[in-house]
């Protein structure tokens, strides 16, 4: 597996961007509707309205690579956030049984990319802000 050690710096940058648009689609259906998500069709508490905000400026800063540290760091605190209030609460603590999978994921994986910085390819990399 030597040969994808090449390929780091460039596997980080589609980990960032992957990241960042399955992240914006979350704040797009809470707040433009876009996908459809039923449980959103009462109205948005005033918390998931402030996490739909999050979601969509912080997935489209990361997708873009532009102030990536901060927002991946803010959206990974969004998302533990929203881990130990809902997930958790809501189902115990196993993320198998209270759904809380992703939020996991997107944690840990913004607080890596908040560390590791955005990968070249990357608005940050070409502005030679990447630290």
């Amino acid at each position: 597996m030597a040969f994808l050690n090449g390929w780091s710096p460039q596997l980080l940058s589609i980990l960032r961007i992957m990241s960042g648009l399955l992240f914006l689609e979350h704040g797009t259906a809470k707040l433009l509707g876009i996908p459809h998500v039923t449980m959103y069709d009462a109205g948005l508490s005033p918390l998931l309205l402030a996490a739909g905000i999050i979601e969509l400026t912080g997935g489209v800063l990361i997708t873009a690579g532009f102030f990536t540290r901060i927002a991946a760091f803010i959206c990974s605190g969004e998302m533990a956030v929203g881990y130990f209030l809902y997930h958790m609460r809501m189902g115990g603590f196993f993320p198998a049984v209270n759904q809380g999978d992703a939020a996991i994921l997107f944690c840990f994986i913004f607080l890596y990319i908040a560390a590791a910085g955005p990968g070249p390819w990357s608005i940050d990399a070409k502005r030679g802000r990447t630290t």
